[in-house]
């Protein structure tokens, strides 16, 4: 028995040897032990609407977008499942699988309701910057109040893995790195660096030093932004010198070309996030992170957490209908088309899953759906505030009850209210029936009292799960399909209401363990750790309510 033992083992060795030796010519083996990737790569579309997949199909090339629908899983009925809207939420509910009543990311700012002072969402005084002397380097975690599917996978492996979060948006690369991350890396507009904080290292690594010293920023920031194809070909857009759009400074119109080069002038460095270079940029910073960290090279599975934040910059800039986000999408499909053959060629194709989806999507501008017969409108939060006040203040006799009305929450002024001994709810009673005859406003919910309200469940359970006691204004503005805070006659677009344009979002799923296929039942953006915990054979993280999406996944 024992030579029978010997010889099926010498078998097997002889088997191995000759897989490894054929791994090295078609791709890198598998990672030992545990069937796992041995790198998954979270993409986050800031701003991307989940209709842009198809809007501009026909015109995207075949390793991009196409790629990841033509091979991987697509969940083409992804929701958001809380409100507001916002990126610092939408990137925290990722990542967790939990939402704001959970996790305590509320919004991109907003107030502690028992002192009344207003803190954004990564803001940590306790730390400094690193690769800067800015505030922009006072940022962590720390407001997370929930583990991320980057720290469950820190956690499975006894921190042998690595996690990189990389974004030109501070919260999009804070939060999705989760509380315990190898690295995570932002960009300062003041320094032009890409910077971290003294909650991760005391200095940056010396690749990051060398990309900050090289001349990548430049040589972007000296471009033009044209059209990567003929301006007549854009059809999915309106004309280029649209009432719509919002101008670069020193620009006499919103109108290509547009001169990087004279827009950064004077060291305006930030320039680089509302252009389609921005994205170009992160995408390199990010292979610079691969290859200096060998993401995808250890026994243990890594995880690259990259969000690419200027298509919600022009998104803001310009609107959904601009040739400006009609060029931005055509030119992140080539980059992302480029960073896949990358992967494929580094990590091994089929030896990485990534996957893709966005934070939250983007209205229609209100003006231009008026100028096409279709409801739309303005709501202003700080003229509804300040008329608010006015009312308030001759009635009990106090200035200032409510803080602010953000993020469509109406803050109170909670530490006033207690100092003078007045009635909260009688108070919160004249703010809902002053709110609830404005025009646009569709519904104006207690926060508290969200499950007994006359509301369609679908918008009920978004307002539970976004309320925050400590974090999130007592009262919500819920306002009509078509409408979003702002001034009349604002250019661009926004987000953050409950509408589908703004809670129905891209996800989908391409590599190592994923079917080939397409899912139309509702899903949401919570279940996105869940599924990636599945794939992985690791546990959710410690806020997460949604769960796998079994479809996705190879039996």
């Amino acid at each position: 028995m024992k030579i029978k033992y010997i010889v099926c083992g010498l078998l097997l060795l002889t088997v191995g040897a000759s897989a490894q030796t054929k791994g090295k010519v078609k791709a890198a083996p598998a990672p030992a032990g545990l069937p796992r990737p041995k790198l998954v790569v979270g993409i986050v579309i800031d701003q991307m609407r989940w209709d842009y997949l198809y809007r501009y199909y026909d015109r995207y090339q075949a390793g991009g977008f196409k790629r990841m629908l033509n091979e991987g899983f697509t969940c083409e009925n992804t929701q958001i499942d809380y409100l507001p809207t916002e990126t610092a939420p939408g990137h925290s509910c990722i990542y967790t699988g939990s939402v704001p009543a959970i996790h305590g990311i509320a919004a991109n700012e907003f107030i502690i309701q028992a002192t009344g002072k207003q803190i954004y969402c990564t803001d940590d005084s306790a730390i400094n910057g690193v690769g800067t002397t800015s505030i922009a380097g006072k940022m962590s975690p720390r407001n997370l109040q929930a583990t991320t599917i980057t720290d469950q996978l820190r956690l499975a492996t006894n921190f042998r893995s690595k996690v990189i979060g990389i974004a030109l948006k501070d919260r999009a690369s804070i939060l999705p790195a989760g509380h315990t991350p190898t690295g995570a890396y932002w960009f300062d507009d003041t320094s032009g660096n890409w910077i971290t904080s003294t909650y991760y290292t005391n200095d940056l690594p010396a690749w990051v030093k060398g990309f900050n010293e090289g001349t990548t920023l430049k040589n972007y920031l000296s471009k033009q932004w044209t059209t990567l194809y003929p301006a007549e070909t854009y059809v999915q857009s309106t004309a280029d010198n649209s009432p719509y759009e919002g101008k670069y400074r020193g620009e006499t119109a919103p109108v290509f070309p547009h001169d990087l080069a004279a827009i950064s002038r004077n060291n305006f460095y930030g320039a680089i996030r509302s252009s389609p270079f921005g994205i170009s940029f992160t995408l390199d910073f990010a292979r610079t992170a691969i290859e200096n960290e060998q993401l995808g090279k250890h026994p243990e599975t890594d995880f690259l957490a990259v969000s690419l934040s200027s298509t919600d910059y022009v998104g803001h800039q310009f609107g959904p209908n601009s040739m400006e986000v009609e060029d931005i999408y055509l030119r992140l499909d080539k980059d992302l088309a480029a960073f896949f053959s990358y992967l494929d060629a580094k990590v091994g194709k089929g030896n990485y899953t990534a996957f893709l989806t966005a934070d939250h999507g983007a209205a229609h501008n209100p003006k231009f759906l008026m100028d096409h017969e279709m409801p739309a409108g303005y709501f202003n939060p700080i003229a509804v505030a300040k008329e608010l006040n006015a009312m308030l203040e001759k009635k009990y006799d106090a200035k200032n009850l409510v803080l602010e009305i953000g993020s469509y929450e109406v803050n109170l002024n909670n530490p006033l209210i207690e100092e003078k001994k007045l009635n909260a709810d009688v108070i919160k009673f004249d703010v809902i029936n002053y709110l609830q005859k404005l025009p646009g406003v569709l519904y104006v919910v207690d926060c508290q009292k969200a499950q007994m309200a006359a509301v369609p469940e679908w918008i009920r359970t978004r307002i539970i799960n976004g309320y925050n006691p400590e974090h999130s204004g007592s009262i919500i503005v819920i306002l009509k399909s078509g409408f979003y805070g702002g001034a009349m006659n604002a250019t661009g677009t926004t987000h953050g209401t409950w509408s589908p344009y703004d809670t129905h979002i891209p996800l989908l799923f391409m590599g190592w363990g994923v079917q080939h296929g397409s899912l139309n039942r509702e899903t949401h953006m919570t279940d996105i750790s869940a599924t990636l915990a599945a794939l992985l054979h690791i546990q959710v993280p410690s806020g997460c309510i949604g769960q796998p999406i079994p479809e996705v996944l190879k039996k």
